[in-house]
């Protein structure tokens, strides 16, 4: 007769603890989720990094505002941006400000690849290459917290 209750008593808290569990799995997914809606509309940072040789790290600089200043000015949601540069590993750090996520990628990839191309041919033009030295690494995205 023990046995029969320890029996039953053991199943009933191993299935309150599957139960238990599985809220916890499903919570914890929907908090996230959730979190992650809330981001679209919060401020983001595009993060690229690039090599930039150091014999051209001033060209790089002078196209990027040329170039890429002006239209970003012009892109709603735009709120500025800072370049840093590792002298030492001749690489670049380009972090862009967007109100947030929906805006930044509101803008084409077409549009993107049109300033690009004037970007390269400009620094083509401006050193006398035939490709662009300015080698792109990674790009990301850090959402602000606070």
């Amino acid at each position: 007769m023990e046995l029969k209750f320890l029996k039953k008593t053991f199943r009933w808290i191993s299935l309150a603890l599957i139960v238990l569990v599985a809220s916890f799995q499903y919570n914890f997914a929907s908090v996230n989720a959730a979190t992650m809606i809330n981001m679209k509309e919060n401020p983001i940072i595009e993060e690229l990094r690039l090599r930039v040789p150091s014999q051209y790290k001033d060209n790089w600089i002078n196209a990027e505002k040329e170039v890429w200043e002006p239209w970003l000015a012009n892109k709603k949601g735009f709120l500025g941006r800072e370049i840093f540069y590792n002298k030492e590993k001749e690489e670049a750090l380009v972090l862009v400000k967007w109100a947030n996520k929906s805006l930044w990628k509101s803008i084409s990839v077409k549009e993107v690849s049109e300033i690009q191309s004037i970007f390269e041919e400009n620094v083509k033009n401006d050193l006398k290459l035939d490709r662009n030295p300015f080698e792109l690494i990674d790009e990301g995205e850090l959402y602000v917290q606070g």
